[in-house]
């Protein structure tokens, strides 16, 4: 088990799988996840299987993965801490993810300064993974008016929609008119650091900072590489998020897992000052 999980990509595409358990996640999902060609995460994903970390079961023409229980939550345990979710995965095999009540759907807000290419990952990110059960937005203080070019091709690489995606204002979500938040969620230092808008709903603000992938100087394939780094970043947080029992957490518990899931890989020195700070 520590030989299949010592290659970056297998611990990355499990602990993604642990998130998801019991219900698990299919091949395809766990490689766009994780911006990983589906051959090459197919290889993995078969790796970690015959390691026993991994179980899988064919729905159609999908081969579903979730992560197993028993001698894998004790190598878990040691590498990540107590994880109660994986401890209750119990099926050796996925279980079909309940239906979520249509009436209780989530807006969430996601905020960088310009709005062109973390927020607009996210946004996309969320409003797949969410299942009907969120509806994402973003926005930026100071837009850019496009979305930045790699950003739509990675994601349309990846298999998302992004006619709908635009670089716009926080201000379309503020006064009285708009739809009322119920999160709302800065990926930037910058756009946490200005003074937004009252945003209608009284919404659990959260900050989330990373990188921009657009700031750094380099080649284009740096720059395609740093793209892809924020994306895979992004992702898992937008992952945990869609994971979390909402539900069933009171306002101090939510707040520690969303403080919790801000500093995942890659969060920059100002949220990790934040979240020791609190």
């Amino acid at each position: 088990m520590f030989d299949a999980l010592a290659q970056p990509t297998r611990f990355d595409a499990f602990r993604l799988l642990l998130r998801y358990a019991p219900f698990g996640l299919n091949a395809g999902d766990v490689a766009r996840l994780l911006a990983v060609p589906h051959n090459t995460m197919s290889t993995h994903l078969a790796h970690l299987e015959r390691a026993g970390l991994v179980a899988s079961r064919r729905e159609g023409r999908s081969i579903i993965y979730t992560a197993t229980a028993g001698k894998a939550a004790e190598v878990m345990e040691l590498l990540l801490g107590e994880l109660p979710a994986l401890a209750d995965a119990g099926a050796a095999f996925p279980r079909l993810r309940p239906g979520e009540a249509a009436e209780r759907r989530y807006n969430v807000l996601l905020v960088c300064s310009h709005n062109s290419a973390r927020s607009i990952m996210a946004e996309a990110v969320l409003n797949r993974e969410g299942g009907g059960r969120f509806h994402a937005f973003s926005a930026g203080s100071v837009p850019r008016g496009a979305p930045h070019k790699l950003a739509l091709e990675l994601l349309r690489n990846l298999g998302y929609t992004t006619d709908d995606l635009r670089s716009k204002s926080w201000d379309e979500f503020a006064g009285r008119a708009a739809e009322p938040m119920d999160f709302v969620i800065t990926v930037c230092d910058a756009a946490a650091g200005e003074s937004c808008p009252v945003f209608p709903g009284h919404p659990l603000s959260a900050h989330w900072g990373l990188a921009d992938p657009a700031a750094g100087a380099g080649t284009e394939a740096e720059l395609r590489a740093a793209f892809v780094r924020s994306y895979r970043q992004i992702a898992a947080r937008m992952s945990a998020f869609v994971n979390l029992p909402l539900e069933s957490l009171d306002l101090a518990s939510l707040k520690a897992r969303l403080g919790a899931i801000a500093i995942m890989d890659g969060a920059t020195e100002m949220t990790l000052a934040a979240r020791a700070a609190a």
